[in-house]
């Protein structure tokens, strides 16, 4: 598996983004869809990198830059074909080494709510991330499961 840097112009990655925006909406209402689109992943305090096999793309994931301490998970989202391969975990490993990297103290994320959400809850809680509560900017939603995790400075 080939995890790099994105610049998001390319045609799969757009594709894959759409799925995930798509899925978002179908299991959460408008108002508790917090998933980017690609020109909000294009700014400067986001870091996005995609997964690929050859010339499949497996999965996506980026992160945001809160404050010097706070970084913040987004966009995390396998393929459809490559679910259950281990792509969000190793996805996973290179935004926490990368908020290792950069210093930060904590690293968050909000996701969905609701049974089609536990996957991500599972994986999220196997890395050590507890549910908290809203960041941010952020509010209370029933349709959103925050969570965040302590970093060891210069460690993910």
């Amino acid at each position: 598996m080939d995890i790099r840097i994105d610049d998001l112009r390319g045609p799969e990655i757009a594709g894959l983004l759409a799925e995930h925006l798509r899925g978002m909406h179908a299991h959460s209402p408008p108002g508790s869809v917090h998933a980017l689109d690609l020109d909000a992943l294009r700014q400067p305090h986001i870091t996005f990198w995609s997964a690929w096999q050859g010339g499949d793309l497996l999965g996506c994931g980026a992160l945001k830059a809160i404050d010097a301490a706070h970084g913040e998970i987004k966009s995390m989202r396998t393929a459809a074909a490559h679910v259950r391969k281990g792509v969000a975990a190793a996805l996973l490993r290179t935004i926490l080494d990368e908020a290792g990297r950069r210093g930060y103290r904590r690293l968050s994320l909000e996701t969905g709510s609701g049974p089609a959400f536990e996957p991500a809850h599972a994986l999220y809680a196997g890395f050590g991330f507890d549910r908290c509560g809203p960041f941010e900017g952020y509010t209370e939603d029933p349709f959103s499961v925050f969570m965040t995790r302590e970093l060891a400075p210069g460690k993910a």
